[in-house]
Protein backbone atom coordinates (compact mmCIF):
# COMPACT_ATOMS: atom_id res chain seq x y z
CA UNK A 1 0.00 0.00 0.00
CA UNK A 2 2.86 2.49 0.91
CA UNK A 3 4.59 1.54 -2.88
CA UNK A 4 1.22 2.29 -3.90
CA UNK A 5 0.63 5.67 -2.64
CA UNK A 6 4.34 6.39 -3.26
CA UNK A 7 3.47 5.71 -7.09
CA UNK A 8 -0.31 7.70 -7.01
CA UNK A 9 2.20 10.40 -5.38
CA UNK A 10 4.46 11.18 -8.25
CA UNK A 11 2.00 10.31 -10.62
CA UNK A 12 -0.08 13.31 -9.80
CA UNK A 13 2.76 15.98 -8.90
CA UNK A 14 1.34 17.99 -11.07
CA UNK A 15 -1.40 18.48 -9.56
CA UNK A 16 -0.50 18.61 -5.94
CA UNK A 17 2.22 21.23 -7.18
CA UNK A 18 -0.54 23.52 -8.91
CA UNK A 19 -2.67 23.62 -5.46
CA UNK A 20 -0.09 24.38 -3.88
CA UNK A 21 1.24 27.30 -5.57
CA UNK A 22 -2.53 28.10 -6.12
CA UNK A 23 -3.03 28.35 -2.13
CA UNK A 24 0.02 30.20 -1.71
CA UNK A 25 -1.17 32.89 -3.98
CA UNK A 26 -4.58 32.58 -1.97
CA UNK A 27 -2.97 32.99 1.38
CA UNK A 28 -0.29 36.37 -0.02
CA UNK A 29 -2.53 39.17 0.87
CA UNK A 30 -2.58 37.91 4.63
CA UNK A 31 1.33 37.62 4.44
CA UNK A 32 1.64 41.14 3.21
CA UNK A 33 -0.37 42.83 5.46
CA UNK A 34 0.99 41.19 8.59
CA UNK A 35 4.71 41.52 7.20
CA UNK A 36 3.38 45.41 7.29
CA UNK A 37 3.47 45.57 11.36
CA UNK A 38 7.26 45.45 10.73
CA UNK A 39 7.57 48.73 8.98
CA UNK A 40 8.04 51.51 11.07
CA UNK A 41 5.17 54.53 11.07
CA UNK A 42 5.81 55.81 15.00
CA UNK A 43 4.35 59.20 13.89
CA UNK A 44 1.68 57.95 12.09
CA UNK A 45 0.69 55.55 15.45
CA UNK A 46 1.58 58.32 18.26
CA UNK A 47 -1.28 60.43 16.51
CA UNK A 48 -3.50 57.57 15.89
CA UNK A 49 -3.42 56.16 19.47
CA UNK A 50 -3.56 60.64 20.80
CA UNK A 51 -6.71 60.73 18.79
CA UNK A 52 -8.63 58.15 17.08
CA UNK A 53 -7.32 54.43 18.34
CA UNK A 54 -9.25 54.57 21.21
CA UNK A 55 -12.55 55.37 19.98
CA UNK A 56 -11.73 52.21 17.12
CA UNK A 57 -10.70 49.54 20.08
CA UNK A 58 -13.57 51.12 21.92
CA UNK A 59 -16.60 51.14 19.40
CA UNK A 60 -15.29 48.06 17.58
CA UNK A 61 -15.94 46.15 21.16
CA UNK A 62 -18.98 47.43 21.71
CA UNK A 63 -20.46 46.30 18.64
CA UNK A 64 -19.04 42.66 18.60
CA UNK A 65 -20.34 42.29 22.47
CA UNK A 66 -24.05 44.14 21.66
CA UNK A 67 -24.33 42.00 18.08
CA UNK A 68 -22.74 38.87 19.78
CA UNK A 69 -25.66 39.06 22.60
CA UNK A 70 -28.14 40.21 20.15
CA UNK A 71 -27.64 37.33 17.63
CA UNK A 72 -27.16 34.65 20.34
CA UNK A 73 -30.31 35.50 22.03
CA UNK A 74 -32.34 36.04 18.47
CA UNK A 75 -31.15 32.78 17.21
CA UNK A 76 -31.35 30.36 19.75
CA UNK A 77 -34.88 31.31 20.82
CA UNK A 78 -36.19 31.05 17.59
CA UNK A 79 -34.53 28.07 16.91
CA UNK A 80 -35.51 26.09 19.70
CA UNK A 81 -39.07 26.75 19.44
CA UNK A 82 -39.40 26.23 15.83
CA UNK A 83 -37.53 22.88 15.90
CA UNK A 84 -38.96 21.71 19.72
CA UNK A 85 -41.87 23.32 19.87
CA UNK A 86 -45.35 22.64 17.71
CA UNK A 87 -47.76 26.45 17.61
CA UNK A 88 -49.75 27.99 14.98
CA UNK A 89 -47.70 28.48 11.56
CA UNK A 90 -44.83 26.72 13.31
CA UNK A 91 -43.46 24.94 9.72
CA UNK A 92 -43.85 28.54 8.27
CA UNK A 93 -41.42 30.26 10.57
CA UNK A 94 -38.98 27.48 10.25
CA UNK A 95 -37.32 28.18 6.70
CA UNK A 96 -39.30 32.00 6.85
CA UNK A 97 -36.32 32.93 9.95
CA UNK A 98 -33.25 32.36 7.61
CA UNK A 99 -34.97 35.73 4.81
CA UNK A 100 -32.77 38.31 6.79
CA UNK A 101 -29.95 37.05 5.55
CA UNK A 102 -30.22 38.07 1.86
CA UNK A 103 -30.44 41.78 2.89
CA UNK A 104 -27.20 43.51 2.82
CA UNK A 105 -26.64 45.21 6.09
CA UNK A 106 -26.17 48.77 4.57
CA UNK A 107 -28.96 48.22 2.73
CA UNK A 108 -30.86 47.38 5.62
CA UNK A 109 -29.43 50.52 7.37
CA UNK A 110 -30.49 52.68 4.26
CA UNK A 111 -34.08 52.15 4.35
CA UNK A 112 -34.56 52.11 8.55
CA UNK A 113 -32.45 55.53 8.52
CA UNK A 114 -35.49 56.49 5.76
CA UNK A 115 -38.13 55.42 8.12
CA UNK A 116 -36.46 56.48 11.55
CA UNK A 117 -34.83 59.95 10.98
CA UNK A 118 -36.96 63.32 11.99
CA UNK A 119 -38.82 63.66 8.24
CA UNK A 120 -39.51 59.93 7.74
CA UNK A 121 -42.95 58.27 8.05
CA UNK A 122 -42.69 57.16 11.63
CA UNK A 123 -41.76 60.35 13.27
CA UNK A 124 -44.19 62.32 11.09
CA UNK A 125 -46.24 60.03 12.11
CA UNK A 126 -46.11 60.76 15.72
CA UNK A 127 -46.24 64.57 15.28
CA UNK A 128 -49.67 64.16 13.41
CA UNK A 129 -51.50 61.92 15.65
CA UNK A 130 -49.91 62.16 18.89
CA UNK A 131 -49.30 66.33 18.53
CA UNK A 132 -45.83 65.66 19.10
CA UNK A 133 -44.17 68.84 17.78
CA UNK A 134 -40.48 67.95 19.26
CA UNK A 135 -40.46 64.18 18.84
CA UNK A 136 -37.26 63.71 17.51
CA UNK A 137 -35.38 65.20 20.52
CA UNK A 138 -36.63 62.11 22.36
CA UNK A 139 -36.97 59.81 19.65
CA UNK A 140 -33.80 57.46 19.54
CA UNK A 141 -31.44 57.84 16.72
CA UNK A 142 -31.35 55.24 14.69
CA UNK A 143 -27.55 56.35 13.38
CA UNK A 144 -25.60 55.25 16.23
CA UNK A 145 -24.10 52.46 17.53
CA UNK A 146 -26.67 51.21 19.45
CA UNK A 147 -28.60 51.17 15.59
CA UNK A 148 -25.95 49.70 14.18
CA UNK A 149 -26.09 46.98 16.22
CA UNK A 150 -29.94 46.45 15.66
CA UNK A 151 -29.22 46.21 11.89
CA UNK A 152 -26.38 43.69 11.84
CA UNK A 153 -28.17 41.69 14.70
CA UNK A 154 -31.16 41.58 12.64
CA UNK A 155 -29.18 40.90 9.59
CA UNK A 156 -26.76 38.21 11.25
CA UNK A 157 -28.87 36.10 13.68
CA UNK A 158 -29.96 33.67 10.63
CA UNK A 159 -26.30 32.14 11.04
CA UNK A 160 -27.16 31.07 14.50
CA UNK A 161 -30.42 30.26 14.27
CA UNK A 162 -29.33 27.78 11.36
CA UNK A 163 -27.00 25.48 13.08
CA UNK A 164 -28.94 25.86 16.15
CA UNK A 165 -31.75 24.74 14.72
CA UNK A 166 -29.91 21.46 13.33
CA UNK A 167 -28.05 21.14 16.57
CA UNK A 168 -31.88 20.80 18.35
CA UNK A 169 -33.10 18.78 15.65
CA UNK A 170 -30.10 16.39 15.70
CA UNK A 171 -29.78 15.81 19.52
CA UNK A 172 -31.85 11.86 21.53
CA UNK A 173 -35.09 12.64 21.99
CA UNK A 174 -34.67 10.31 25.02
CA UNK A 175 -32.50 12.29 26.96
CA UNK A 176 -34.95 15.15 26.80
CA UNK A 177 -37.82 12.93 27.92
CA UNK A 178 -35.67 11.35 30.13
CA UNK A 179 -35.23 14.25 32.12
CA UNK A 180 -38.54 15.31 32.36
CA UNK A 181 -39.43 12.04 33.88
CA UNK A 182 -36.96 12.52 36.34
CA UNK A 183 -38.89 16.09 37.53
CA UNK A 184 -37.57 18.77 35.10
CA UNK A 185 -39.48 21.56 33.18
CA UNK A 186 -39.30 22.42 29.63
CA UNK A 187 -37.42 25.43 30.73
CA UNK A 188 -35.46 23.30 32.92
CA UNK A 189 -34.48 20.47 30.16
CA UNK A 190 -33.53 23.29 27.56
CA UNK A 191 -31.11 24.89 30.33
CA UNK A 192 -29.59 21.67 31.70
CA UNK A 193 -29.21 18.84 28.70
CA UNK A 194 -30.64 20.63 25.30
CA UNK A 195 -28.26 24.29 25.65
CA UNK A 196 -25.17 22.72 26.38
CA UNK A 197 -25.06 19.74 24.11
CA UNK A 198 -26.21 22.72 21.23
CA UNK A 199 -23.01 25.15 22.83
CA UNK A 200 -20.67 23.76 19.92
CA UNK A 201 -22.89 24.74 17.35
CA UNK A 202 -24.22 28.28 18.92
CA UNK A 203 -20.37 29.33 19.15
CA UNK A 204 -19.86 28.48 15.77
CA UNK A 205 -22.49 30.45 14.53
CA UNK A 206 -22.07 33.57 16.58
CA UNK A 207 -18.58 33.36 15.94
CA UNK A 208 -19.69 33.95 11.90
CA UNK A 209 -21.99 36.76 13.00
CA UNK A 210 -18.74 38.14 14.41
CA UNK A 211 -16.56 38.06 11.94
CA UNK A 212 -18.89 39.52 9.58
CA UNK A 213 -19.42 42.18 12.21
CA UNK A 214 -15.79 42.86 12.86
CA UNK A 215 -15.57 42.52 8.45
CA UNK A 216 -18.52 45.37 7.98
CA UNK A 217 -17.69 48.26 6.77
CA UNK A 218 -21.01 49.94 4.70
CA UNK A 219 -23.13 50.08 7.89
CA UNK A 220 -21.12 51.45 10.33
CA UNK A 221 -19.78 53.86 7.64
CA UNK A 222 -23.27 54.90 6.92
CA UNK A 223 -24.08 55.39 10.55
CA UNK A 224 -20.80 56.65 11.21
CA UNK A 225 -19.74 54.77 14.02
CA UNK A 226 -15.73 54.78 13.64
CA UNK A 227 -14.51 51.05 13.88
CA UNK A 228 -11.68 49.40 12.65
CA UNK A 229 -12.97 48.77 9.41
CA UNK A 230 -13.35 52.65 8.98
CA UNK A 231 -10.77 53.78 10.44
CA UNK A 232 -8.54 51.30 7.57
CA UNK A 233 -10.64 53.19 4.60
CA UNK A 234 -9.52 55.90 6.39
CA UNK A 235 -5.91 55.59 6.80
CA UNK A 236 -5.67 54.73 2.83
CA UNK A 237 -7.78 57.34 1.42
CA UNK A 238 -7.81 60.74 3.55
CA UNK A 239 -4.45 60.14 5.18
CA UNK A 240 -2.64 58.89 2.09
CA UNK A 241 -1.29 55.96 4.01
CA UNK A 242 -1.07 52.26 2.80
CA UNK A 243 0.74 51.14 5.44
CA UNK A 244 -0.62 52.48 8.41
CA UNK A 245 -4.05 51.34 7.32
CA UNK A 246 -2.10 47.88 6.51
CA UNK A 247 -0.94 48.30 10.54
CA UNK A 248 -4.74 48.76 11.26
CA UNK A 249 -5.80 45.80 8.88
CA UNK A 250 -3.41 44.04 10.64
CA UNK A 251 -4.48 44.56 14.35
CA UNK A 252 -8.75 43.81 12.89
CA UNK A 253 -7.29 40.56 11.60
CA UNK A 254 -5.49 39.40 14.91
CA UNK A 255 -9.22 40.18 16.21
CA UNK A 256 -10.93 37.66 14.13
CA UNK A 257 -8.15 35.60 14.77
CA UNK A 258 -9.11 35.35 18.51
CA UNK A 259 -12.51 35.19 17.70
CA UNK A 260 -11.73 32.29 15.46
CA UNK A 261 -9.36 30.90 18.39
CA UNK A 262 -12.55 31.33 21.11
CA UNK A 263 -14.58 29.41 18.81
CA UNK A 264 -12.50 26.64 18.69
CA UNK A 265 -11.41 26.53 22.37
CA UNK A 266 -14.81 26.63 23.59
CA UNK A 267 -16.17 23.76 21.12
CA UNK A 268 -13.01 21.68 20.89
CA UNK A 269 -13.37 19.78 24.08
CA UNK A 270 -17.16 19.20 22.93
CA UNK A 271 -18.52 16.45 21.29
CA UNK A 272 -22.16 14.54 20.70
CA UNK A 273 -22.67 11.35 19.62
CA UNK A 274 -26.28 10.19 19.51
CA UNK A 275 -26.57 6.64 20.63
CA UNK A 276 -30.52 6.67 20.10
CA UNK A 277 -33.31 7.66 18.20
CA UNK A 278 -33.20 11.43 17.28
CA UNK A 279 -37.39 11.69 17.17
CA UNK A 280 -38.54 13.00 19.81
CA UNK A 281 -42.39 14.95 21.19
CA UNK A 282 -42.57 17.97 20.80
CA UNK A 283 -44.11 20.33 22.95
CA UNK A 284 -47.80 21.38 22.31
CA UNK A 285 -47.84 25.05 22.70
CA UNK A 286 -51.41 26.50 23.66
CA UNK A 287 -53.14 30.08 24.43
CA UNK A 288 -50.15 32.49 26.06
CA UNK A 289 -47.13 29.88 25.13
CA UNK A 290 -48.37 29.58 22.04
CA UNK A 291 -48.62 33.07 21.66
CA UNK A 292 -45.06 33.62 22.74
CA UNK A 293 -43.32 31.66 20.73
CA UNK A 294 -45.43 33.23 17.41
CA UNK A 295 -44.52 36.53 18.56
CA UNK A 296 -40.85 35.09 19.21
CA UNK A 297 -40.67 34.28 15.82
CA UNK A 298 -42.19 37.03 13.94
CA UNK A 299 -40.32 39.93 15.76
CA UNK A 300 -37.07 39.03 14.00
CA UNK A 301 -38.74 38.27 10.79
CA UNK A 302 -40.63 41.81 10.93
CA UNK A 303 -37.38 43.78 11.80
CA UNK A 304 -34.98 41.66 9.87
CA UNK A 305 -37.43 41.07 6.59
CA UNK A 306 -41.25 41.85 6.14
CA UNK A 307 -40.85 45.82 7.07
CA UNK A 308 -37.72 46.61 5.51
CA UNK A 309 -38.89 45.05 1.77
CA UNK A 310 -41.79 47.18 2.71
CA UNK A 311 -39.68 50.28 3.01
CA UNK A 312 -37.63 49.52 0.58
CA UNK A 313 -40.50 48.91 -2.15
CA UNK A 314 -41.82 52.02 -0.85
CA UNK A 315 -38.22 54.32 -1.21
CA UNK A 316 -38.30 51.64 -5.06
CA UNK A 317 -41.70 53.21 -6.04
CA UNK A 318 -40.53 56.79 -5.10
CA UNK A 319 -37.72 56.60 -7.23
CA UNK A 320 -38.09 54.74 -10.26
CA UNK A 321 -37.70 57.60 -13.22
CA UNK A 322 -37.61 56.59 -16.73
CA UNK A 323 -33.99 58.38 -17.18
CA UNK A 324 -32.35 55.86 -14.26
CA UNK A 325 -32.88 52.31 -16.62
CA UNK A 326 -29.67 53.03 -18.77
CA UNK A 327 -27.66 53.66 -15.47
CA UNK A 328 -29.30 50.84 -13.71
CA UNK A 329 -28.73 48.50 -16.38
CA UNK A 330 -24.86 49.30 -16.71
CA UNK A 331 -24.68 48.60 -13.23
CA UNK A 332 -26.41 45.42 -13.14
CA UNK A 333 -24.35 44.56 -16.66
CA UNK A 334 -21.18 45.40 -14.44
CA UNK A 335 -22.07 44.25 -11.54
CA UNK A 336 -23.50 40.45 -13.22
CA UNK A 337 -20.25 40.26 -15.46
CA UNK A 338 -18.40 40.88 -12.31
CA UNK A 339 -20.24 38.02 -10.31
CA UNK A 340 -20.16 35.33 -12.93
CA UNK A 341 -16.43 36.10 -13.87
CA UNK A 342 -15.44 35.56 -10.14
CA UNK A 343 -17.76 32.83 -9.43
CA UNK A 344 -16.63 30.68 -12.23
CA UNK A 345 -12.92 31.38 -11.13
CA UNK A 346 -13.71 30.55 -7.19
CA UNK A 347 -15.42 26.87 -8.78
CA UNK A 348 -12.36 26.11 -10.76
CA UNK A 349 -9.78 26.94 -8.21
CA UNK A 350 -11.53 25.40 -5.18
CA UNK A 351 -12.20 22.21 -7.49
CA UNK A 352 -8.74 21.81 -8.02
CA UNK A 353 -7.79 21.95 -4.55
CA UNK A 354 -10.51 19.59 -3.74
CA UNK A 355 -9.96 17.18 -5.83
CA UNK A 356 -6.12 17.30 -4.60
CA UNK A 357 -7.08 16.67 -1.05
CA UNK A 358 -8.93 14.22 -2.53
CA UNK A 359 -6.51 12.03 -3.80
CA UNK A 360 -4.43 12.22 -0.25
CA UNK A 361 -1.42 13.78 -2.11
CA UNK A 362 0.14 13.68 0.75
CA UNK A 363 0.67 16.86 3.29
CA UNK A 364 1.02 20.17 0.83
CA UNK A 365 -2.99 19.12 -0.57
CA UNK A 366 -4.41 19.15 2.52
CA UNK A 367 -2.29 22.11 3.93
CA UNK A 368 -3.47 23.95 0.63
CA UNK A 369 -6.93 22.75 1.67
CA UNK A 370 -7.03 24.64 5.14
CA UNK A 371 -5.13 27.87 3.63
CA UNK A 372 -7.15 28.53 0.80
CA UNK A 373 -9.85 28.69 2.99
CA UNK A 374 -8.53 31.52 5.36
CA UNK A 375 -9.63 34.53 2.99
CA UNK A 376 -13.51 34.14 3.76
CA UNK A 377 -12.42 35.37 7.60
CA UNK A 378 -11.00 38.28 6.40
CA UNK A 379 -12.72 41.82 5.86
CA UNK A 380 -12.91 42.89 2.34
CA UNK A 381 -10.76 46.03 3.15
CA UNK A 382 -7.99 44.11 4.25
CA UNK A 383 -7.50 41.62 1.37
CA UNK A 384 -8.10 44.66 -1.12
CA UNK A 385 -4.81 46.11 0.85
CA UNK A 386 -3.29 43.01 0.74
CA UNK A 387 -3.92 42.45 -2.74
CA UNK A 388 -2.94 46.17 -3.76
CA UNK A 389 0.84 45.97 -1.96
CA UNK A 390 2.10 43.18 -3.93
CA UNK A 391 0.44 44.43 -7.69
CA UNK A 392 2.21 47.38 -6.49
CA UNK A 393 5.59 45.89 -6.24
CA UNK A 394 5.28 44.24 -9.66
CA UNK A 395 3.58 47.19 -11.65
CA UNK A 396 7.11 49.14 -10.46
CA UNK A 397 8.76 45.93 -11.64
CA UNK A 398 7.15 45.82 -14.81
CA UNK A 399 6.95 49.19 -15.74
CA UNK A 400 10.86 49.26 -15.43
CA UNK A 401 11.23 46.01 -17.27
CA UNK A 402 9.37 47.78 -20.35
CA UNK A 403 10.73 51.14 -19.81
CA UNK A 404 14.53 49.35 -20.37
CA UNK A 405 13.16 46.96 -22.87
CA UNK A 406 10.84 49.43 -24.86
CA UNK A 407 11.25 52.66 -23.79
CA UNK A 408 7.35 53.23 -22.35
CA UNK A 409 6.55 55.64 -19.78
CA UNK A 410 5.35 53.77 -16.26
CA UNK A 411 1.59 53.16 -15.83
CA UNK A 412 -0.64 50.69 -14.14
CA UNK A 413 -0.51 46.95 -15.80
CA UNK A 414 -2.16 45.17 -12.46
CA UNK A 415 -3.47 47.59 -9.90
CA UNK A 416 -6.51 49.34 -11.19
CA UNK A 417 -7.37 46.52 -13.00
CA UNK A 418 -9.54 43.60 -13.38
CA UNK A 419 -6.97 41.40 -12.61
CA UNK A 420 -6.71 43.17 -9.35
CA UNK A 421 -10.62 42.75 -8.45
CA UNK A 422 -10.91 39.02 -9.27
CA UNK A 423 -8.11 38.45 -7.35
CA UNK A 424 -9.52 39.63 -4.52
CA UNK A 425 -12.73 38.39 -5.13
CA UNK A 426 -10.89 35.21 -5.40
CA UNK A 427 -8.91 35.32 -2.13
CA UNK A 428 -12.27 36.75 -0.29
CA UNK A 429 -15.03 33.52 -2.00
CA UNK A 430 -12.83 30.52 -2.89
CA UNK A 431 -13.87 29.11 0.39
CA UNK A 432 -17.58 29.12 -0.18
CA UNK A 433 -17.16 27.29 -2.92
CA UNK A 434 -14.30 25.08 -1.47
CA UNK A 435 -16.08 23.78 1.38
CA UNK A 436 -19.80 23.53 -0.82
CA UNK A 437 -17.40 20.66 -3.37
CA UNK A 438 -15.56 19.38 -0.53
CA UNK A 439 -18.95 18.16 0.72
CA UNK A 440 -19.91 16.70 -2.51
CA UNK A 441 -16.80 15.41 -2.79
CA UNK A 442 -16.88 13.40 0.14
CA UNK A 443 -20.47 12.08 -0.55
CA UNK A 444 -18.70 10.18 -3.53
CA UNK A 445 -17.33 6.47 -2.59
CA UNK A 446 -13.66 6.35 -3.41
CA UNK A 447 -14.64 2.94 -4.68
CA UNK A 448 -15.49 4.83 -8.47
CA UNK A 449 -12.03 6.36 -7.83
CA UNK A 450 -10.57 2.63 -7.99
CA UNK A 451 -12.93 1.66 -10.46
CA UNK A 452 -12.03 4.23 -13.03
CA UNK A 453 -8.22 4.21 -12.68
CA UNK A 454 -8.53 -0.13 -12.83
CA UNK A 455 -10.36 1.08 -16.05
CA UNK A 456 -6.87 3.14 -17.43
CA UNK A 457 -8.92 6.71 -17.05
CA UNK A 458 -6.27 9.45 -15.36
CA UNK A 459 -6.99 11.99 -12.67
CA UNK A 460 -8.35 14.56 -15.15
CA UNK A 461 -10.49 12.08 -16.92
CA UNK A 462 -11.92 10.94 -13.56
CA UNK A 463 -12.64 14.10 -12.60
CA UNK A 464 -14.14 14.96 -15.85
CA UNK A 465 -16.70 12.04 -17.04
CA UNK A 466 -17.23 10.65 -13.85
CA UNK A 467 -16.75 12.86 -10.57
CA UNK A 468 -18.25 16.04 -12.51
CA UNK A 469 -21.55 14.87 -13.02
CA UNK A 470 -22.40 13.56 -9.76
CA UNK A 471 -21.33 16.67 -8.65
CA UNK A 472 -23.74 18.85 -10.77
CA UNK A 473 -26.01 20.06 -7.91
CA UNK A 474 -22.93 20.73 -5.59
CA UNK A 475 -20.92 22.83 -8.60
CA UNK A 476 -24.44 24.79 -9.01
CA UNK A 477 -24.65 25.94 -5.68
CA UNK A 478 -21.32 26.52 -5.14
CA UNK A 479 -21.44 29.02 -8.31
CA UNK A 480 -24.04 30.21 -7.23
CA UNK A 481 -23.68 31.44 -3.57
CA UNK A 482 -20.79 33.04 -5.01
CA UNK A 483 -22.21 34.81 -7.31
CA UNK A 484 -24.61 36.36 -4.76
CA UNK A 485 -21.76 37.03 -2.31
CA UNK A 486 -19.73 39.26 -4.93
CA UNK A 487 -23.29 40.89 -6.16
CA UNK A 488 -23.10 42.13 -2.60
CA UNK A 489 -19.28 42.53 -2.03
CA UNK A 490 -18.63 46.42 -0.87
CA UNK A 491 -15.01 47.14 0.50
CA UNK A 492 -13.48 45.50 -1.90
CA UNK A 493 -15.20 46.69 -5.14
CA UNK A 494 -15.01 50.17 -3.50
CA UNK A 495 -11.24 50.08 -3.05
CA UNK A 496 -10.02 48.33 -6.40
CA UNK A 497 -12.94 48.12 -9.18
CA UNK A 498 -11.13 50.08 -12.28
CA UNK A 499 -12.27 53.57 -12.51
CA UNK A 500 -16.22 54.10 -14.38
CA UNK A 501 -16.46 50.62 -13.20
CA UNK A 502 -19.53 50.83 -10.87
CA UNK A 503 -21.71 48.15 -9.59
CA UNK A 504 -24.96 47.83 -7.91
CA UNK A 505 -23.76 47.57 -4.64
CA UNK A 506 -21.29 50.81 -5.00
CA UNK A 507 -23.81 52.67 -6.69
CA UNK A 508 -26.01 51.94 -3.52
CA UNK A 509 -23.28 53.03 -1.52
CA UNK A 510 -22.37 56.53 -3.36
CA UNK A 511 -26.83 57.16 -3.21
CA UNK A 512 -27.13 56.37 0.24
CA UNK A 513 -24.21 58.42 1.38
CA UNK A 514 -25.70 61.36 -0.83
CA UNK A 515 -28.98 60.92 0.76
CA UNK A 516 -30.21 60.26 -2.28
CA UNK A 517 -32.65 57.28 -0.78
CA UNK A 518 -35.13 56.88 -3.61
CA UNK A 519 -32.03 56.20 -5.98
CA UNK A 520 -30.41 53.67 -3.86
CA UNK A 521 -33.61 51.91 -3.17
CA UNK A 522 -34.03 50.98 -7.02
CA UNK A 523 -30.21 49.43 -6.97
CA UNK A 524 -30.41 48.00 -3.58
CA UNK A 525 -33.89 46.22 -4.33
CA UNK A 526 -32.34 44.10 -6.71
CA UNK A 527 -29.45 43.38 -4.90
CA UNK A 528 -31.87 41.79 -2.12
CA UNK A 529 -33.91 40.11 -5.15
CA UNK A 530 -30.51 38.41 -5.92
CA UNK A 531 -29.79 37.59 -2.59
CA UNK A 532 -33.00 35.47 -2.32
CA UNK A 533 -32.26 33.18 -4.73
CA UNK A 534 -30.01 30.94 -2.37
CA UNK A 535 -32.44 31.99 1.13
CA UNK A 536 -35.07 30.28 -1.49
CA UNK A 537 -32.63 27.14 -2.46
CA UNK A 538 -32.34 26.81 1.08
CA UNK A 539 -35.44 27.35 2.27
CA UNK A 540 -36.35 24.62 0.25
CA UNK A 541 -34.14 22.24 1.47
CA UNK A 542 -35.46 22.99 5.38
CA UNK A 543 -38.90 22.47 4.03
CA UNK A 544 -37.80 19.00 2.79
CA UNK A 545 -36.37 18.11 6.15
CA UNK A 546 -38.80 16.23 8.50
CA UNK A 547 -39.43 18.16 11.76
CA UNK A 548 -39.39 16.12 15.26
CA UNK A 549 -42.03 13.48 14.59
CA UNK A 550 -44.53 12.84 17.52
Amino acid sequence: MATSGGLLQRKHWRLRACAALLALLLVTPVVVVVLNLFVPRWQTWVHLIETVLPGYVINTGLLALFVGVGVTVVGVASAWVCAMCTFPGQRVMQWALILPIAFPAYVLACVYTDALQFAGPVQTALRATLGWPMAGDFFPQIRSLGGAALVLTMVLYPYVYLLARTAFLEQSGASLESARVLGLSAWGAFGRIALPLARPAIVAGVALALMETLADYGTVDYFGVDTFSTGVFRAWFSFGDPVAASQLGALLLFGIGAVLVLEQRLRGAARYHPTTTRMHYPYRLRGLRALGAVIVCVMPLLLGFVVPAMLLLRLVMQGVELEMAPRFLSYAKNSVTLASLAAVLCVCCALLIAYAARLQLGLSARLAQRVAGLGYALPGVVIALGVLVPLAWLDRGLSALFAFLFGTAPQLWLSGTLIALMFAYLVRFVSIALQTLTAGLSRIRASMDDASRSLGLSASKTLWFVHAPLLARSLLTATLLVFVDVMKELPATLALRPFNLDTLAVQTYHFAKDERLSEAAVMAFALVLVGLLPVLLLARQMRRTPHAKE
